[in-house]
């Protein structure tokens, strides 16, 4: 793929998403980062701030959400703001990617986990890297398919993840978009 033709949706938070900002910025791609006012942005490239009504067009049920993961969510204004941004990140990408940790129940840890999930509610390539296990894995539609080297085929995904960025992590971002960009 031509990289001046791709575009990465992201949020511009610290941690996995400022990484993959960063890359994509080194391989030539242009970047759409969706934050809101208030947000604490990591990246000012491509930033594109939603308006109350494009949040409310990503809004979802915490309860619901709560119930898909397995978890408990606070619903504050800042954490529901955030999961609205990350709406339109995987509403916008064709493919996902994200950086955090599975866990057993198969969900992704954290605000993150709701990105995975909604990729997984839309029938769209998920591919999570677990810091963890120091590998990534492919979402198959009935589980995760274990040690998977995934490249970027589609010209427009999204690139998410956890702000405790570990070092495997950064290079999985970095080393993605190398193989998906020569």
């Amino acid at each position: 793929m031509n990289p001046a033709e791709c575009v990465l949706y992201s949020g511009a938070a610290n941690g996995a998403e400022a990484a993959f900002g960063e890359a994509a910025e080194r391989h030539g791609l242009a970047e759409v980062n969706f934050t809101f006012e208030g947000h604490n942005d990591a990246r000012t490239r491509g930033i594109r701030v939603l308006t109350p009504t494009e949040l409310q067009h990503g809004d979802v049920s915490l309860t619901y959400v709560s119930k898909l993961m397995n978890r408990e969510y606070r619903d504050t204004p800042l954490f529901r703001k955030v999961l609205q941004s990350i709406w339109h990140q995987v509403n916008n990408g064709q493919e996902i990617y994200v950086v955090g940790r599975i866990l057993k129940d198969d969900t992704v840890k954290g605000g993150t986990g709701w990105g995975a999930e909604f990729a997984k509610l839309c029938n769209k390539p998920l591919f999570v890297f677990d810091q963890d296990k120091g590998c990534w894995h492919h979402w198959t539609g009935q589980g995760w398919d274990d040690d998977v080297t995934p490249t970027i085929t589609h010209p427009r995904f999204a690139g998410t993840g956890t702000r405790f960025l570990d070092a495997n992590g950064k290079q999985a971002i970095d080393d993605l978009l190398s193989r998906s960009f020569r």
